[in-house]
């Protein structure tokens, strides 16, 4: 393991087929992850609405998941990639002087959630709905709080993360994944799995 991936998990810490070497499709399908109802937003993203409430108020007019090919799949690696490497990992403690502190990572420096800021708005940008494009809170097996972007697909659900350059299946990432933001309001957030409140951004 390479010492930017070692950064980028305690950054992160408390918070196949080959298309260019980036994802593998298994010949079983993971699907979508089931939702629940409403439920709160994480800190982070609630401060980060009241300073751009633009972008916490959109009702995107296409639900339907995103048709998967291999030129989407091929965006989703290399936009994963690319944010990946272009983002020094780097502790709100660090950048801010406190925690969850959710911005878009313009300095080049972020933590997990910057990184699911970046690509999400990189795949906005490329026409992608932002019904298909979910921040999405998760816990990693060793406990830790996690951020990652959820694609949603009608092959089924994958994961963008900044602690790895494949594009996954959720369910083959061994995250418990908690919660994400509806895909009719981009300032709503449902339940996974009846999940907990977890601070995803700061460092052990």
């Amino acid at each position: 393991m390479n010492s930017s991936t070692m950064r980028r998990l305690r950054v992160c810490a408390a918070a196949g087929l080959a298309l260019t070497g980036g994802w593998m499709a298994p010949a079983w399908a993971s699907g979508a992850m089931a939702t629940g109802g409403l439920t709160s937003q994480p800190i982070g993203h609630y401060d980060f609405c009241k300073q751009r409430p633009g972008e916490c108020s959109i009702r995107p007019a296409n639900l339907a998941p995103a048709v998967l090919t291999d030129g989407l799949m091929r965006k989703l690696v290399n936009v994963t990639a690319r944010v990946n490497a272009a983002v020094k990992p780097m502790s709100d403690m660090d950048i801010y002087g406190k925690d969850e502190v959710w911005a878009y990572p313009d300095k080049g420096v972020g933590d997990c959630e910057d990184y699911v800021l970046e690509k999400r708005r990189q795949l906005s940008r490329m026409g992608m709905s932002l019904a298909d494009l979910l921040i999405t809170v998760v816990r990693k097996p060793d406990g830790e709080g996690h951020a990652v972007l959820t694609v949603r697909t009608d092959g089924g659900d994958y994961v963008l993360d900044n602690l790895t350059d494949k594009v996954k299946f959720w369910d083959q990432t061994g995250y418990r994944f908690l919660k994400r933001q509806a895909i009719d309001n981009t300032g709503r957030w449902v339940s996974i799995r009846g999940g907990q409140q977890v601070l995803v951004g700061s460092v052990q």
